[in-house]
């Protein structure tokens, strides 16, 4: 488009919330310093008037709103109509869409898995020449990104079909900011610093962790992010890959020896609230509460980014409540590992425009504009992290561009049977103490096997 979206500002102001000028206040979005100059160099290279996009994707509500003003903005730079479609029934859906031919131009897949399939059926198409390079040179941790996008298809032929937008991180420790002024802590620089920590607050009669893993149906997945992050601070990232893809068998000792450490935190009496034996039965959404009870019933919380939904009404992060990275240890020079979760665009019916709004995705616009609504965490490195809506936002956000190294949850790229079926009950079994870590790996396996 030639014209130039500053002086056309007035129009856009009815698609995406009262635009008036270059850095102002955009009300749908929030405020922030946005790349306005690369937005504009976008529009001016890219002309889609009479061309349409249809994106498929797993946001709704307030989350599917977000993505749309985003969208909002893609069609005023280049002319195009473009769709958004969210469903919680995305898995199955977009297997019948491909099957009939009806694909829509984009799908967003919540987690790798099903991306892979459908690559490995030929209803993929490969992303622009260069795009994983792309990746490499622009997103924290690069090469990890590419690997999760990199998937064989119908020839057996490695191909770069998925773009992550949208992350979260798990790799997190909550804790109460007040709690620690009050007994001179500090946060913890390394796993080190972190188990001297918890026998400090042993030492002075405090109770470092709040443990739960109850979840219904579920129970038990807690502690299986607790193994996958210790995995990947007792392990290269290669071999948390081989695990993952059973390449390296679920009863090795690397992993047996994860799953132990996992256990010198949750399985001491002494470094968690109650009895240790008793975890599984704990819900997780109240396993944080006892950080707030005064006296405090325990000092910290390893959970993801999401648990602050379950703290009590008004807690004020930054404030109330904080976090920190749940930290590698100095002495394995691992880097520093994070674990996580996300959403990737994938192409699965091609025309100009999918190629040019995945174009659009590597502009730190478009990051930036979703940075500054809530609930969007970005490891491109050209974002600029002041848009981020809040300060709890960016210092998770500082976290994964920060990582060397980003693993996506394990028992979501395993076999469904095994990572959210025995991977969950096993390590109940060994967090009540049923079984030890070598029988429960063993016992994983097996049903591994029962899969193929």
């Amino acid at each position: 488009m030639k014209h130039s979206l500053y002086a056309g500002a007035a129009m856009f102001a009815l698609m995406a919330g009262s635009v008036q000028a270059e850095g102002e206040l955009i009300h749908a979005v929030g405020e922030g310093s946005f790349d306005w100059e690369g937005f504009q160099a976008f529009a001016d290279a890219t002309d889609l008037s009479g061309e349409s996009l249809t994106i498929f994707g797993p946001w709704l509500a307030g989350e599917g709103k977000s993505f749309e003003n985003l969208v909002a903005y893609f069609d005023k730079a280049t002319g195009a109509s473009s769709s958004y479609v969210g469903s919680d029934s995305l898995e199955q859906q977009i297997l019948i869409d491909a099957a009939a031919g009806s694909a829509p131009n984009l799908t967003v897949f919540p987690q790798p898995g099903l991306a892979a399939n459908l690559a490995k059926q030929g209803y993929l198409t490969p992303l622009a020449e260069g795009s994983a390079d792309w990746i490499k040179d622009n997103f924290a941790a690069g090469q990890s990104w590419v690997d999760l996008g990199t998937f064989e298809n119908a020839e057996g032929t490695d191909g770069f079909y998925g773009f992550f937008f949208n992350v979260n991180v798990k790799s997190l420790v909550w804790y109460i900011p007040e709690n620690f002024e009050d007994f001179g802590y500090e946060v913890p620089q390394t796993m080190e610093e972190f188990k001297a920590l918890m026998d400090q607050m042993v030492e002075d009669g405090e109770t470092p962790l709040c443990v739960g893993l109850a979840s219904g149906g579920a129970t038990g997945w807690p502690a299986t992010d607790w193994v996958e992050d210790l995995m990947l601070r007792t392990q290269p990232p290669e071999v948390y890959d081989q695990w993952v893809s059973n390449e390296m068998k679920f009863d090795d000792p690397k992993v047996i020896a994860a799953i132990e450490e996992y256990g010198s935190f949750t399985r001491n009496d002494d470094y968690v609230v109650g009895n240790a034996n008793d975890t599984a039965a704990i819900d997780f959404r109240d396993s944080p509460k006892g950080l707030f009870d005064s006296p405090p019933a325990c000092m910290m919380h390893r959970q993801a980014s999401f648990i602050p939904a379950y703290f009590p009404e008004g807690t004020e992060l930054g404030a109330d409540a904080d976090f920190f990275y749940f930290p590698a240890y100095a002495e394995k020079d691992l880097g520093t590992p994070v674990l996580g979760a996300g959403t990737l665009f994938t192409v699965t019916n091609p025309n100009p425009a999918s190629e040019a709004f995945m174009e659009f995705l590597k502009t730190p616009f478009a990051h930036e504009i979703m940075m500054a609504q809530d609930g969007f965490l970005t490891p491109h490195l050209g974002a600029n992290p002041e848009n981020y809506s809040n300060d709890t936002q960016r210092g998770q956000g500082e976290i994964l561009t920060n990582a060397t190294t980003f693993r996506f949850d394990g028992s979501d790229l395993m076999p469904g049977t095994v990572g959210a079926g025995t991977f969950w009950t096993g390590m109940v079994d060994y967090s009540s103490g049923a079984k030890d870590a070598a029988t429960v790996a063993s016992e994983i396996q097996s049903s591994w096997d029962a899969a193929k």
